[in-house]
């Protein structure tokens, strides 16, 4: 799929970009592999990393917010990795308009962009706050999914395809909860803050997020959301998992925080597949969809059913967490 094939990847430099690079080059063979973003140090530490790739990595400095930069960066690719976005919670809702620019007029560039450059394929990376949106990040995310579903009436005779992956918080990833309890309990930290105590969350590392995206890139056919199949894991229990001596005390929940993640809402359940190891929403009755696009094997979800990590079949206990951590990579 990706052999001899030139991808971009915006947003490049965080941690789903450096994940991703790692697998495309170890598993394919592409032609170039171009890293579009803001920050030239940390192009330049990405580089030295992946010194080895020299020879098919390309880096551009851009922002998604500059059309006619993205377009010249368009020029010749055939797949698309949407990761850029302004993504923390605090920081959006101080900096509002900064997120707009970003999150929804950066998606709209790339949607005219992948179209007037005759890209193939754009996957855009979604999230769980995009799902019925409580703060002003997920409601820039939520508005950025449907212009990359919308994108696919807009491509005509282009025939680019546009479609989304949705995951929640990486296990490890930096700002997540377990770097910040492994940080505590290094410090001496024996009572360990937890916001609720009914607050669950979602299990995914980032070589999931990748393999489903490659499973994206692979058979989509434009207007699909794809979420991995994961197991839910109660706040609690990680704690415990982290430092069987710790206490906690409970803080109360963060403004812009939820309670439990969810992936698909009721309303979404009437055009929700389940299938072996992940779900897809296909998209709402539109001119340009048709049953025909759908992946064959899927089986229709009941209605009002929801995907949240607190209805979760699948659960971790405190000693399949442990397990997990043993093993764990922490991501910047």
């Amino acid at each position: 799929m990706l052999d001899g094939s030139t991808i971009l990847l915006t947003g490049g430099t965080g941690s789903f970009g450096k994940s991703f690079i790692r697998a495309v080059m170890t598993q394919y063979d592409p032609k170039k592999l171009i890293v579009y973003s803001r920050d030239e140090y940390k192009q330049y530490m990405l580089r030295e990393k992946y010194k080895e790739y020299d020879k098919k990595l390309r880096f551009f400095i851009g922002d998604v917010r500059d059309k006619e930069r993205m377009r010249r960066a368009f020029d010749g690719v055939d797949y698309v990795i949407h990761a850029a976005a302004l993504k923390q919670v605090p920081s959006c809702e101080y900096n509002p308009f900064e997120a707009v620019k970003t999150n929804i007029h950066g998606a709209e560039n790339i949607v005219d962009c992948a179209i007037d450059c005759g890209v193939k394929k754009v996957i855009a990376l979604s999230t769980d706050k995009a799902v019925n949106p409580i703060n002003l990040y997920g409601a820039t995310k939520l508005a950025s999914d449907k212009l990359f579903i919308a994108g696919n009436a807009y491509s005509g005779s282009r025939s680019t395809c546009f479609s989304i992956v949705r995951y929640g918080n990486v296990a490890g990833s930096r700002g997540s909860v377990i770097p910040y309890f492994k940080n505590l309990i290094d410090k001496g930290e024996l009572c360990l803050p937890v916001t609720d105590y009914r607050m669950t969350r979602f299990w995914i590392k980032l070589d999931q997020a990748v393999s489903l995206v490659f499973r994206a890139l692979e058979e989509s056919k434009g207007g699909e959301t794809y979420i991995t199949r994961i197991p839910s894991f109660k706040i609690t229990d990680l704690a415990k998992a982290m430092h069987s001596d710790a206490s906690m005390r409970e803080i109360g929940i963060r403004e812009g925080e939820k309670l439990h993640e969810v992936m698909v809402t009721e309303s979404d359940s009437i055009n929700t597949y389940e299938f072996d190891d992940h779900f897809i929403i296909y998209p709402s009755s539109y001119e340009w969809w048709s049953e025909k696009r759908m992946k064959i094997g899927g089986k229709k979800v009941p209605e009002q059913w929801r995907y949240a990590s607190d209805t979760n079949r699948e659960w971790l206990d405190v000693d399949q967490i442990k397990q997990r951590l043993a093993s764990l990579e922490y991501v910047d």
